[in-house]
């Protein structure tokens, strides 16, 4: 196909035209089962009638009058967001990258603030923030980096789930200002800390007066069976980031803030064009009002876990599968060898999957996919895995 478009994606040699829930159908009438989500975008499936409904009905209303003005339903999601997530305020933007940059800008604040001329933010190896320049230099992954030096300075690397690492960083960086860290590594190949992780780290930063910061793009809005992935901690960072299934595919990222990072922030020291214009807020409370009025999050977990015991099941003592896990729906199987080809054969079995880090299936299915959708999904990996590799 002739395309004028940057190749910047790989792109599969597919077009979609319509979807209802974990089902999208291409212009050539096939049915898929969709396990990706438009990489945990849409949480609430394709065609949710209550997005859809909410974003129709304020298309015809209003759809931007910019941050110059007063935007009540900005103000109603702030309202709702900080609720769920224990923080103190928002800042609405249109993406992850751009929530992450308003973190990263928003840390450099505060070391200026203490008297920090040049203050460091700590990531972890393997991670990933995004492909802005900033974010692009945040993440822990020269691959990811690779053609596009000069980085932006700043930034220091431990490795991921090594408390005891990042507490040497800070200590032989005066000018750490803060932790950027991911609860759960999705690019870098679905890598799980340790259960306490989160905690130890939170008990770092108050001893050393860092800012916590957690990038909940890929795991937030009920992917791991919580709202935020934190709250499976019982703990509250002080700088929080999220976007992706906020507006189940309506561009909407926020950067939450509370305490002290909550002050930082004022007005002409950030902005957004079209960061939380009415159209984005709509879908989004449209979203967070179906996650509260349905059990949606609280099934994640469990089927994640069951999903996983069919995969066991069906893989048991395979030679090529060296590790299987989730946390909730954020799932990821590991093999042997290099397995991208899979994504391609997995598609002609009408299955969309994807492959992170050279061997790692990743798996992000929407919330309202069923037990009979996943037992599908369990039974065409089984299949590929055992088709093609020994």
């Amino acid at each position: 196909m002739t395309t004028h478009l940057m190749p910047t994606y790989a792109r599969q040699a597919i077009t979609f035209t319509h979807g209802e829930g974990a089902w999208l159908w291409d212009d050539q009438g096939a049915r898929y089962l969709d396990a990706l989500a438009g990489i945990a975008v849409c949480n609430l499936g394709h065609a949710h009638p209550a997005v859809r409904d909410a974003i129709c009905r304020q298309s015809g209303l209003l759809i931007h009058t910019s941050n110059l003005y007063q935007v009540a339903l900005q103000s109603r999601l702030a309202d709702k967001l900080t609720r769920l997530s224990g923080m103190d305020n928002a800042f609405f933007c249109n993406s992850g990258a751009e929530a992450n940059e308003a973190a990263i800008k928003l840390a450099r604040k505060y070391g200026h603030q203490r008297g920090i001329d040049r203050p460091l933010i700590a990531t972890a190896h393997s991670s990933f923030h995004g492909r802005t320049m900033a974010t692009l230099s945040a993440t822990g992954n020269p691959k990811i980096q690779q053609g596009f030096a000069p980085l932006v300075q700043g930034f220091v690397h431990a490795p991921y789930n090594d408390v005891n690492a990042m507490a040497e960083l800070a200590h032989d960086n005066p000018n750490l200002v803060a932790i950027l860290v991911e609860p759960a590594q999705g690019e870098g190949g679905v890598n799980l800390p340790d259960a306490d992780y989160l905690n130890r780290l939170r008990e770092l930063c108050d001893q050393r007066q860092l800012l916590l910061m957690t990038d909940e793009i890929q795991t937030g809005v009920g992917r791991t069976g919580r709202f935020l992935a934190y709250q499976h901690n019982a703990i509250l960072p002080d700088v929080c980031t999220m976007a992706k299934a906020l507006g189940n595919g309506v561009p909407i990222g926020a950067c939450l803030a509370r305490g002290a990072a909550a002050e930082i922030l004022t007005a002409g020291s950030h902005g957004s064009t079209f960061g939380g214009n009415p159209l984005a807020c709509s879908a989004a409370l449209a979203v967070l009002e179906t996650l509260e009025n349905s059990d949606l999050i609280a099934q994640a977990a469990d089927k994640g876990a069951y999903f996983c015991r069919l995969l066991q099941s069906g893989l048991a003592g395979h030679a090529a599968v060296v590790d299987i896990r989730h946390f909730g729906l954020m799932i990821g199987v590991t093999l042997s060898e290099p397995c991208a080809a899979l994504v391609a054969k997995a598609l002609a079995k009408g299955v969309l999957i994807n492959v992170t880090a050279d061997r790692v299936v990743r798996l992000l299915p929407p919330l309202v996919i069923d037990h009979a959708q996943l037992e599908l999904l369990a039974q065409t990996l089984t299949e590929l895995i055992q088709e093609n590799f020994q």
